[in-house]
């Protein structure tokens, strides 16, 4: 074979290869044809990932936690919830079968006032009309009747009250809850020790939107949420999975978790509360993992390592794809 033909089998090699690999690439754009949707609160285009393309899978729709986005952004380095879908991608799932939605933005806006991490905007409330048209979107460009949902943190709740308002149980064929603030975070208490009440920490105070919310498991909203004795946390079809921290997670745990100090685990109105087990749900499949803060290579917590972990990863794909038998079958 002449030099340059060898050349050209091997440039067509490569770009074929090249291609494939692209073609298995999660993105952080959404496809053209894809509807334009006005973010609630920011009144900006909402971003996300996906992809167009042939669709056999459930779609799987990922959901990031407050202050978080779908993928890093100029100013967010995290937005690790992409590294997850990739996972799944490097896994047999399709990009077109992968989707993503940034539901408070690109988090510049934080830059000019750090109480915005508390406020209206960031509550699951105003963010549930983003998820609602996001994900009726997605089924409608993909053609499918139903949906997975990963969320992590907020991601949980808001998931789990987008499907409260909308009595969605029969469109979400399974969800995997990743250390959701289901009864409530540690950090909104009234105690002086607790120093996430400061405007350079993010303004979670007792009367803050966001603690108004996820500040005792007794507010009205988890209350509401939840139902009487917990009835309404896992009702109807949908397959639930929990995946939690067991040792540090600090919007749980009044420990130490990375390169956070802990504060008093004392609720919104002033009463001594356990959180370590805020991320249960009563009648889920649950994984407690310990040793997160090893996988998140910033700030070192389990809070935010347990997105990013090889086991967290694993555990999802393996339940999405469990093929027993169950009440979603």
């Amino acid at each position: 074979m002449k030099p340059w033909i060898r050349h050209a089998a091997a440039l067509a090699t490569f770009v074929a290869a090249a291609a494939a690999q692209a073609a298995g690439l999660v993105g952080s754009t959404l496809p053209a044809g894809f509807p334009s949707i006005e973010d609630t609160s920011l009144r900006k285009p909402l971003i996300g990932f996906g992809a167009a393309g042939a669709v056999t899978r459930t779609p799987v729709i990922f959901i990031h936690g407050n202050n978080d986005t779908p993928f890093p952004t100029p100013c967010n380095p995290l937005g690790r919830i992409q590294a997850l879908a990739q996972y799944l991608a490097d896994h047999g799932y399709a990009t077109s079968e992968l989707w993503g939605v940034g539901y408070q933005g690109d988090q510049c806006d934080l830059a000019a006032d750090q109480t915005r991490r508390s406020s209206i905007a960031h509550t699951n409330a105003a963010n549930v009309p983003d998820l609602r048209r996001f994900v009726r979107a997605v089924m409608e460009f993909t053609g499918a009747r139903r949906v997975d949902i990963v969320g992590h943190s907020l991601g949980v709740t808001l998931a789990r009250e987008w499907i409260r308002q909308d009595e969605a149980q029969q469109l979400v064929r399974r969800f995997v809850a990743i250390d959701g603030p289901n009864h409530g975070i540690i950090n909104c208490s009234p105690d002086p020790a607790n120093y996430f009440q400061a405007p350079a920490a993010g303004g979670f105070t007792p009367a803050s939107d966001v603690c108004q919310e996820l500040g005792s498991p007794d507010t009205p909203f988890l209350r509401l949420l939840n139902g009487r004795n917990g009835r309404n946390e896992n009702d109807g079809p949908t397959r639930v999975l929990v995946i939690r921290n067991g040792d540090a997670s600090f919007v749980y745990f009044p420990v130490q978790d990375g390169v956070i100090a802990p504060v008093p685990a004392v609720d919104s109105f002033g009463k001594p509360t356990d959180f370590s087990r805020s991320a249960s749900l009563r009648g889920a499949r649950e994984i407690v993992l310990t040793g997160q803060g090893a996988y998140d290579l910033v700030l070192g917590t389990g809070h935010l390592g347990i997105l990013n972990s090889p086991q967290t990863w694993q555990a999802t794909f393996e339940f999405l794809n469990d093929r027993s038998r169950g009440k979603d079958d």
